[in-house]
Order: structure tokens, then C-alpha cells, then sequence
């Protein structure tokens, strides 16, 4: 481990930790009520996990740019809320605002470019090992760090309002003004395919991995799965609590992202990805299912209710959540073994072969069969290359007579 790089690290950690309570001061300045607490307590979960893994990995593996990259991330994020409460402010002097709020506003304004956007890309291309994939690969991290520093770049020239109606100070006027205008429509409209383009070498490089390194990006890609997923409900939902749900969802497993790439990659518990995917699918669906189905016996029972009795009953809920219950166990045995033979068929197998064996060791008495029964589990089950039984020979007892 390097000293150098090692206080490096800890030192923008502690950076990064002192630009917290800009978090608290903006949702403050915000609040809408008690429905903003967890968008708060995501934001900053995000920003302190990012420079916490950052800072482990930097210090640790200071080789790592994946360390590195997570580092910035804290920081700019850091930044960027620090300048957005510094803005929110100053702008709000009834004096008129400061020279210092209008150049924090002004670089609120851009600096999201590389924090959400340039940052999350290289993670893609380089995690776990901090290395391209290839030469090729290289080149397209190279295109993708030009297309951030170009968009940041219009971004902080383009004409318009930055914060509060204040128009950017620094944007150009006339044709040029005009120009910066086009581009930044043209680079917003470049953002989806940029982060395509990553995420297909994260793709090829899951495809192409074996052993510990596929086991690191199942982690990462299990996490990224679920930030996908939540903010894309969030998105596709219009509105409404479901849609904060999943968004809020999403949040809190972008913030758990960061735990997750540092987990593969300093290779904690590395083999246990395969039981929390396993795990969440199962429960994942589970949840769903029961969700569908209790949904639809209160609406269902309502409805009958009604008819009958020409109002709504209580009974209803009741009778829907005893239905809940009763269905949990046997509906998620069932989940588990239809996602054992989808997903993990050889670990369904073993067992079935397992338990099938167990079955005949109650009744069976003929120890030779036995034997191979047991050469044939063995071999069913692990896969070895070879296998052979031994059994050690009962010691003979020599009984001396004493006369």
C-alpha cells in the first residue's frame, strides 16, 4: 500500500464529508414535507458511499482507477449540492444576489455533466480492474471523455436561465449564442447512446470474464440492474406514489452501488452474489405476486360486498390479508424451486439427486449398493473429474486367552 496514496485518498474523502451538509441545506431550502426525508437521506447515502469506497479502494489498490473514479464522484457531488444551497442563498438576498451565488449557480449548472454522466461512464468501461477492455475500448473511452468534456462545455455557455430566472453570465450572444443553443440539444440527445456504448463493454467484458472476475461483475451489474430498473419505473410511471416509490428505489440502490463495487473488488464475501440474486428474485416476485393478489381479492371482495350488502366491509381488507398470508409460504417454495430449475439448474439437480439418495438411505440394507449409490452422488453432484470410494478395513482384534 502506498502512504502517499493512501492519505491522498482520506484526505479527499475528508473533502467530500465536509460538502455533506450542502445535502441538508438544499432539501431544507426545499422541503416540501416529510416525503422529502428519504430523497435527502438517498442523496446524501450516494454521495458519502461513493467517497467511502472510493477512499477504501484508492487507499488499498491506489492502481485501481475505479477507486479514483468513485473519489470524484463523491466530490463533485459534494460540489454540486454545496454550490446549489450556496446559490439557493444568495440568490434569495433581498439586496440582489452575490457575485459569489451567481458564479455558484453558474456552476450548477455544468458540473452535473461529469458527476452524473462522464464519471458513471468510465466506471462501466473500467470496473473491476481499472483497465480498458482492449485497444478498441480505449478509443471509445476516449470518444466518451471528449463527448462529457464538450457537453460540459456547452452547457456552461449555453443562453438561458441557470437558477432563480438568473441568465448564464457567461453565455454568448447572437449567433453564437444560437449555436450553443443547437449543441446542447444535440448532446443532450447523445447521453443515451453514450451510456449504451459503456454499458456494452461492461456487456462484452461479463461475456468474455471467468472465475473471480465474473464474480465481481456480478456484482456490480446486480446493483446496476436495480438502479436501471427503479429509475426507469420512476420514469416510464407518470406520477403518482408508485412512481416515487420506484424512483426512490432506484436512489437508494445507486447509493448501494458503490458498496457493491468495492465489496467485488476487494473481494469480501465475493461468492455470496449468487444467493442475494437468488434471494431477490425470489422475494422480488414474491412481493409482486402477493401484491397482484391482494390488490385484486380487496377489489374483488368489495365489489361483491356491494352487491350484497349495497356498502363496503372491513371484511374485506381482513379476509385478504389472512389470504396473504396463507399463500406466503407455499407460493415462495414454489417461487424457489421454479427459479431453481430456470436459473441454477445444477443446484436444483444436486439437490433433487440429494434428496432422492436420502430417501433410498432409510430403506436400503445392501451396503454394496450403497457404495455405489454414493460414488454416483458424488459424481452427479460435484462434477469431479474422478472419483473412487475407499473404505478403511475394520481393524482384525486379536483376543489373547489367558489360562
Amino acid at each position: 500500500m502506498s502512504l502517499s496514496a493512501a492519505r491522498l485518498a482520506w484526505a479527499l474523502w475528508v473533502l467530500s464529508v465536509l460538502m455533506l451538509p450542502g445535502v441538508v441545506v438544499q432539501v431544507a431550502l426545499g422541503w416540501a414535507g416529510p416525503t422529502d426525508l428519504p430523497f435527502a437521506v438517498g442523496f446524501a447515502a450516494l454521495q458519502l458511499g461513493a467517497a467511502t469506497t472510493g477512499a477504501v479502494i484508492g487507499s488499498r489498490l491506489p492502481g485501481n482507477a475505479v477507486g479514483w473514479i468513485f473519489l470524484a464522484m463523491g466530490l463533485l457531488m459534494g460540489l454540486l449540492f454545496a454550490a446549489g444551497s450556496y446559490a439557493e442563498l444568495g440568490l434569495a438576498r433581498p439586496g440582489g444576489p452575490s457575485a459569489g451565488a451567481v458564479l455558484a449557480a453558474w456552476l450548477g449548472s455544468w458540473i452535473f455533466i461529469p458527476a452524473a454522466f462522464g464519471l458513471p461512464m468510465f466506471l462501466l468501461l473500467l470496473f473491476p480492474n481499472g483497465r480498458f477492455l482492449s485497444r478498441r475500448w480505449r478509443l471509445v473511452g476516449l470518444f466518451l471523455g471528449a463527448l462529457v468534456t464538450f457537453a460540459a462545455t456547452v452547457k456552461a455557455f449555453r443562453p438561458g436561465g441557470i437558477s432563480h430566472g438568473l441568465q448564464n453570465p457567461l453565455a454568448p450572444g447572437g449567433g453564437l449564442g444560437e449555436a450553443f443553443e443547437v449543441l446542447d440539444t444535440v448532446t443532450d440527445l447523445l447521453a443515451l447512446p453514450g451510456f449504451a456504448l459503456a454499458a456494452a463493454g461492461l456487456i462484452v467484458r461479463l461475456r468474455r470474464s471467468r472465475g473471480v472476475e465474473r464474480q465481481q461483475l456480478k456484482w456490480f451489474t446486480y446493483a446496476a440492474t436495480l438502479v436501471a430498473g427503479g429509475l426507469a419505473t420512476s420514469i416510464l410511471i407518470p406520477g403518482g406514489p408508485v412512481a416515487d416509490l420506484a424512483f426512490l428505489v432506484g436512489l437508494l440502490a445507486l447509493a448501494g452501488l458503490p458498496v457493491a463495487a468495492g465489496t467485488a473488488i476487494l473481494r469480501y464475501r465475493l461468492y455470496d452474489i449468487d444467493v442475494v440474486i437468488n434471494r431477490t428474485l425470489v422475494y422480488g416476485t414474491l412481493t409482486g405476486s402477493l401484491i397482484l393478489v391482494y390488490v385484486g381479492s380487496v377489489v374483488g371482495l368489495q365489489y361483491a360486498f356491494r352487491a350484497f350488502t349495497s356498502g363496503s366491509s372491513q371484511l374485506a381488507i381482513v379476509a385478504s390479508t389472512l389470504l396473504i398470508a396463507a399463500l406466503f409460504n407455499p407460493l415462495r417454495r414454489r417461487l424457489q424451486d421454479f427459479i431453481d430449475r430456470l436459473f441454477y439448474r445444477n443446484k436444483y439437480d444436486a439437490r433433487e439427486t440429494l434428496e432422492a439418495f436420502n430417501a433410498r438411505l432409510r430403506d436400503e440394507t445392501d451396503l454394496e449398493r450403497l457404495n455405489g449409490d454414493l460414488v454416483s452422488v458424488v459424481r452427479d453432484t460435484v462434477q469431479p473429474v474422478h472419483v473412487s470410494l475407499w473404505l478403511r478395513e475394520p481393524e482384525q482384534r486379536i483376543r489373547e486367552t489367558v489360562e
